[in-house]
């Protein structure tokens, strides 16, 4: 089975591209009292994830275009939702914003049956901003040095070997259910308030194997702690040439890649919206940024408000889908 963020992702992912291509020669006066005082973005896990590594190389450059600085309100856990229903609970104003995952806007509905708030009518989304596909690592505690093998060993002996998750219903938890649902296998699941504790328990081998972004497992990697198996995306990243893709490895059609974007609470003024909108393209069209993202195997991008809310409404129905035939739950 194959997860649908390929098609859609991609297709925003070429218009983002020609949109901000126009930005470059735009005003960031769409609104001359807008801002006039620091602005506060919602980030949906813990300090030292790769959420938060985005969303503060992100923070610094977006803060000088806009002349304002860009306080990072770091809130985990429950997959996201803590800070989520905080970010539309905020004043509609454009002094607060989100930055919002596939796992808060399209995953959430699915795995949440009380989930308190509607990714698409709270939210006013402003722009796409990063797209990163995830590694499937494995600490020491593990024996396998393949895909293969680790799929063999989780046959053998089910529900022995744990993988964790940035939290219920992150996207790092929907590709360890799927990875389960297309191999056949069972595995314990272990949920986490975002990616540091986790990294945490993975190292010390409390954990055996995560699906996270190689943003934080670097220079683990590098230094032979853990090992990088398979990534999850349809095609390799230039950070790990040497490792293949899961599909690559023997699960045909395996396919999960997160995507990141701004968003605002829905009633934010349109005004406040375009400044920000030609701000944010201004900060992903940098070339010390896009560098940057490139060598931890994360793509930047940019979007229309518009292309960002077509790509969370059709990633709903398709996220739930695969909610439902993966048997993924919230513990």
């Amino acid at each position: 089975m194959t997860t649908p963020i390929s098609t859609s992702v991609h297709t925003v992912l070429r218009a983002g591209l020609l949109a901000l291509a126009g930005l470059c020669g735009l005003s960031t006066a769409a609104s001359a009292a807008y801002p006039d005082k620091p602005i506060r973005l919602i980030v949906p896990f813990p300090p030292g994830g790769a959420a938060d590594v985005m969303a503060r190389g992100m923070a610094q450059r977006l803060g000088q275009e806009l002349g304002q600085q860009i306080v990072i309100d770091n809130r985990g856990g429950a997959g996201g939702t803590t800070a989520a229903e905080a970010a539309v609970k905020s004043p509609a104003d454009g002094y607060t914003l989100f930055f919002g995952t596939m796992g808060t806007q399209a995953i959430n509905p699915a795995i949440y049956p009380k989930l308190r708030y509607d990714p698409q009518k709270d939210f006013a989304p402003i722009s796409l901003t990063h797209i990163t596909p995830r590694v499937l690592i494995v600490g020491p505690s593990v024996a396998a040095k393949s895909v293969a093998e680790l799929v063999a060993q989780a046959r053998s002996k089910p529900d022995s070997l744990s993988y964790g998750s940035a939290g219920n219903g992150s996207s790092s938890h929907l590709a360890g259910a799927l990875f389960e649902s297309q191999a056949g296998v069972t595995m314990v699941h272990v949920p986490y308030k975002g990616s540091s504790p986790l990294l945490v328990d993975v190292l010390a081998g409390r954990v055996d194997m995560t699906f996270d972004s190689y943003t934080v497992y670097e220079e683990h990697i590098k230094a032979g702690k853990v090992r990088a198996l398979g990534v999850t995306s349809k095609t390799r990243i230039g950070a790990l040439p040497q490792v293949p893709t899961i599909a690559e490895a023997g699960l045909k059609g395996y396919d999960v890649s997160n995507w990141l974007g701004v968003l605002a609470p829905a009633g934010t003024p349109k005004e406040v919206i375009a400044t920000l909108h030609t701000a944010l393209g201004r900060t992903m069209a940098t070339p010390a940024l896009r560098s940057q993202l490139i060598a931890l195997g994360i793509e930047p991008t940019f979007s229309t408000p518009e292309e960002f809310a077509a790509l969370v409404r059709a990633e709903l129905p398709k996220w739930a889908e695969i909610v439902k035939k993966s048997g993924a739950t919230v513990d």
